[in-house]
């Protein structure tokens, strides 16, 4: 049986790039996923993401023979889990995290850990998950027929990352990190660990205050994303260009105002907050308003497209851009894909889609759009609607756009 450094469980956005780039630092690396494409692509060299230069690392990686991937995890001396912390939303429309994939990893790897392992949560996770990840560890170990299985013997600590899809390969190294244990040991042993490839500080706390400062963030910038979005729909009621006003009112010394959207996507700022909603819904009224702001801006653009709809027979719209961010893949809590969605339901409509970052459409859009080049797009549209802003639709003919009806979400092309 091999013996691995370090086995990762999950090769998605966070996975595969973490258990790449530490195989390039000399680690024997076993990376884990349950679905078997995905393993097969990349023990072939290949990646099923799209990430600037992650396919050169992982290549090399793979071809370095440090790097390999299955479906089951193997005995190794740290377990890292990098997989998805999604939240189910509830009939009175609460909002509560779904741990079913953390508890599923962390029980998967009960038959191969021995005494001594470190065992890392990297997900994003409410308060008090790393306690439960030691709990299930010991309860699936105890299951197994391990009677004497003591928490003790083994190292749990949170180490959430902090890194943007289309920088990941330089975030992984240049960002802070923060290493959260059960015990200072723990913290201690995973600070040199990522030293190994991280060259940003590492700073050494509990497990808790790692998994809510990872909260805290996401949702700082959730909130102000929401003043952004909230003071867009003002100012288009005043009748005011709200890209203006914020240009204006970014002069002062002590004001940044983001930029305002669509909505919220990915897979963070738009679940994260709902973490904090859910451990003290009484306290966090703010976070709440916040995030209700962000989730309505999609049915508030919906229904601009739909006034200019009605305005025309059959109307032939342009949605441009499905991806959550600009220049990435991820679909994740897009809220372009929503809007997308649902003008696809538009009455009479033809939809066109242009996002250069897919080859296909996703399935909740197949039949119900036609997924096209920009350009094209643009010129048989009777309305575009800018959703992601993308660097290639900058250069799109702004004398054919000038003859459509425009909804610019992003400010894009102001």
């Amino acid at each position: 049986m091999n013996n691995y450094d370090i086995c990762v469980l999950g090769l998605g956005y966070i996975g595969l790039p973490t258990a790449s780039i530490f195989s390039t630092k000399g680690k024997k690396v076993l990376g884990v996923d349950v679905v078997q494409s995905v393993v097969d692509t990349i023990n072939d060299g290949r990646i099923h993401i799209e990430e600037p230069d992650l396919d050169l690392l992982v290549r090399a990686a793979v071809q370095s023979g440090n790097l390999t991937a299955a479906v089951a995890p193997a005995v190794a001396d740290v377990f890292i889990i990098a997989v998805p912390t999604p939240f189910d939303e509830r009939e009175d429309g609460s909002r509560v995290p779904d741990l079913k994939y953390v508890e599923a990893a962390t029980r998967s790897i009960a038959p191969v850990v021995k005494p001594g392992d470190l065992v890392i949560l990297e997900s994003t996770s409410p308060v008090g998950t790393t306690e439960k990840v030691r709990d299930w560890l010991i309860d699936e170990l105890v299951k197994q027929g391990n009677t004497e299985a003591n928490e003790k013997d083994y190292h749990f600590v949170h180490c959430p990352e902090r890194i943007l899809p289309g920088q990941m390969l330089k975030e992984l190294v240049t960002n802070d990190r923060i290493s959260g244990g059960l015990t200072p040991e723990a913290a201690q042993k995973a600070k040199e660990l990522y030293e190994c490839f991280c060259t940003a500080e590492i700073f050494l706390t509990d497990a808790r205050s790692a998994e809510m400062s990872k909260l805290t963030e996401n949702s700082f910038r959730d909130v102000n994303i929401a003043f952004a979005n909230e003071l867009s729909m003002v100012c288009d009621e005043l009748d005011m260009d709200v890209w203006e006003v914020i240009k204006l009112s970014n002069r002062h010394p002590r004001v940044n105002i983001l930029n305002p959207g669509p909505g919220v996507g990915g897979h963070c700022i738009a679940v994260d907050p709902w973490f904090i909603v859910d451990a003290a819904p009484e306290r966090a009224r703010l976070i709440r308003t916040a995030r209700e702001v962000n989730e309505s801006k999609p049915e508030y653009v919906l229904a601009q497209i739909q006034r200019k709809a009605d305005r025309l027979k059959d109307p032939v719209i342009a949605c441009l851009g499905l991806a959550f961010k600009a220049n990435v893949d991820d679909l994740r809590e897009s809220p372009a894909l929503d809007i997308t969605k649902q003008v696809a339901g538009i009455e009479g409509a033809r939809v066109l889609v242009a996002e250069p970052h897919i080859t296909e459409l996703p399935k909740a859009l197949e039949g119900k759009c036609e997924l096209m080049d920009a350009e094209d797009a643009i010129k048989a549209a009777d309305i575009v609607v800018l959703l992601v802003d993308h660097k290639s639709f900058a250069s799109l003919s702004k004398p054919v756009l000038a003859e459509r009806m425009i909804i610019d979400t992003r400010g894009f092309w102001k």
